[in-house]
């Protein structure tokens, strides 16, 4: 691809972002997400592979559907109450509509059958970007609607946590196993979103560093599948050590990065009497937790010969820079203790 294209692209992804933070009508926030869409299909295509195409198909194919039935919960919105803005979402319908189009449009589930199929179509630096950018937008209109209606909420939150477990458990391609991974995490921030949305502001920014830094891994060691990443010690001995870590940090375990938004959310369900949900919700964790053990053992405490066939694979330099990856272990890995003041922060 050109690199004046992929700029412009890259431009219209942010563009489309920006408009959708900044809008207050629901037009223009949804002329945003469309302009998000249209702009990382050709970046889906450009491999050129039927595998990529097909990806690509049903991801447009599952956003057009989302937007139709934004615009036309908006639209039914206005027609009800006179107003076109986002914070004025007086009425029930229109209200459990939008939330359901953006709960299809960020990979909730159930609407989430199409995130591991799509993922596993694309190549890791554009799942990246699936991954983490295009939840920004989606979840900028969830934070701003404040859904009251909390059953719906706390369903979509436990099916998700519930699929993105039990979903990954049998999976031996690792950009589907991070599906999984985003759709667990995403209903981790649904569920507290009605009570805490600093809370989930701040689960969604550790996410994002935690699955920036898994992406960067497994792209540095070329890996797609489980049996990639079990010769991986040739490629980078140190990495290969720091990798598990990243790995129990997505699956909460203290004393990482990830356990923090964990607890909070736990915290913030047993105040608000729901602890039949925070129970559910810490069990589906183990869910997750145990995928992430399989990555790890695989990948640390496997060496050749092994159980799994693997080919141990040339020890060719990489050219990707490694600042970025360095800056967001270091996140992923020792922001635990500052648990306290981030608690300080949300409170204010």
């Amino acid at each position: 691809m050109s690199p004046y294209i992929l700029a412009t692209l890259l431009f219209s992804l942010g563009l489309g972002t920006t408009i959708t933070f900044a809008s207050s009508h629901w037009l223009l926030a949804w002329m945003g997400l469309e302009m998000n869409t249209l702009a990382i299909i050709p970046l889906m295509t450009q491999n050129h592979h039927p595998r990529a195409v097909e990806a690509t198909t049903k991801y447009f194919l599952t956003q057009a559907t989302a937007a139709a039935m934004l615009l036309f919960a908006s639209t039914t919105n206005a027609w009800l109450t006179g107003q076109w803005d986002i914070q004025q979402m007086a009425h029930p319908l229109p209200t459990t509509l939008i939330t359901l189009a953006l709960a299809l449009k960020v990979g909730l589930a159930p609407p989430s059958t199409w995130l591991p199929e799509v993922l596993q179509g694309l190549d890791l630096t554009t799942g990246l970007i699936l991954s983490t950018w295009q939840k920004l937008a989606p979840f900028a209109l969830l934070l701003q609607i404040h859904p009251s209606n909390s059953t719906l909420l706390i369903l979509l939150g436990l099916t998700s946590t519930l699929v993105g477990g039990w979903g990954g458990l049998n999976q031996t391609q690792l950009r589907k196993i991070l599906a999984y991974s985003s759709i667990a995490h995403l209903g981790w921030m649904i569920l507290v979103l009605q009570f805490s949305p600093s809370l989930t502001l701040l689960t969604l920014l550790l996410y994002l560093i935690m699955t920036f830094s898994t992406f960067l891994v497994f792209k540095l060691n070329k890996a797609t599948n489980i049996n990639m990443l079990a010769t991986s010690w040739t490629k980078a001995p140190t990495l290969t050590a720091l990798t598990p870590l990243i790995l129990l940090s997505l699956g909460g375990l203290p004393p990482l990065t990830g356990f923090m938004p964990k607890w909070l959310i736990l915290q913030e369900l047993s105040k608000q009497d729901l602890a039949p949900t925070a129970t559910l919700a810490a069990i589906t964790a183990l869910l997750s937790l145990y995928f992430y053990l399989r990555l790890s053992y695989a990948m640390t405490l496997t060496m050749s010969p092994n159980n799994l066939p693997g080919t141990t694979s040339w020890r060719l330099p990489s050219l990707q820079p490694t600042l970025p990856l360095t800056t967001s272990l270091v996140a992923t890995l020792s922001l635990l203790p500052l648990t306290p003041a981030i608690t300080a922060i949300l409170t204010l």
